[in-house]
């Protein structure tokens, strides 16, 4: 019953992932800045575009992979009171024992980027002790290089049967971890780019109900093509 209620959340959930991937091209925009491309979104993009191409080229580094993955379990069980031990990693996989669990924590690594979390912890050490923050074009690209190395092995990770996503449903799951991570993006855009988190919010909740209004509107279309096709049906069969 609860995997069934968990897919009725999920596919109502469809539009909002419309609406949200339609505001992040609002934000994008607006987070352009009126100046053109700055040095740092070109850093940014080369890092994305880095990984990609060694994707493609070279061996994928599962074991690092692995390695952030039940490395990221064990953070967010920390974070809700769980005592991590016996992690274990290997090219094939991973596990990692925690006292207790829940949806954020099984979830954690498809929309949480632990090694982009890891080069902004270092960013932040620096900026503590350096302002401005030295060589921002150079941690941009290791954002962009991280960010790229986890979206590529979530998607990879997610094309497979994975235990976490099984769990609580493929459905429910793909659709939580799709508006997370977009929902990671948005808040990072408007912490650090022009876009502010008045715009952002109004870009989300325009977008998001113009998605369910137009479902909506889809809907009732729908029900009186039925209703009249059902009411012709009648008046035909009276006549005969």
């Amino acid at each position: 019953m609860a995997n069934f209620l968990r897919l009725l959340v999920g596919v109502a959930l469809f539009p909002a992932c419309w609406g949200v991937t339609r505001a992040f091209l609002d934000s994008v925009v607006v987070a352009g800045g009126s100046e053109g491309v700055s040095v740092e979104a070109l850093s940014l993009l080369g890092g994305l575009f880095a990984f990609a191409l060694c994707w493609l080229a070279l061996s994928h580094p599962v074991r690092a992979y692995v390695f952030g993955h039940e490395l990221t379990h064990a953070i967010w069980g920390i974070a809700f009171g769980a005592m991590p031990s016996k992690l274990r990693v290997s090219k094939s996989g991973g596990s990692v024992n925690l006292t207790k669990s829940n949806m954020l924590i099984t979830l954690a690594p498809y929309f949480f980027p632990f090694y982009t979390f890891i080069v902004g912890v270092a960013a932040l050490a620096v900026l503590a002790f350096v302002r401005p923050l030295p060589w921002l074009p150079l941690w941009m690209f290791l954002i962009g290089f991280t960010w790229s190395f986890h979206i590529l092995f979530t998607i990879d990770s997610l094309s497979r049967e994975q235990p976490d996503v099984e769990l609580y449903g493929r459905v429910f799951s793909w659709v939580f971890i799709f508006l997370a991570n977009v929902a990671l993006v948005l808040v990072w855009l408007a912490a650090v780019t022009p876009l502010s988190f008045r715009e952002l919010g109004a870009f989300l909740v325009g977008r998001v109900s113009s998605a369910y209004i137009g479902v909506g509107a889809a809907l009732a279309a729908a029900a009186e093509w039925i209703r009249g096709a059902f009411a012709a049906q009648t008046a035909t069969a009276g006549a005969a």
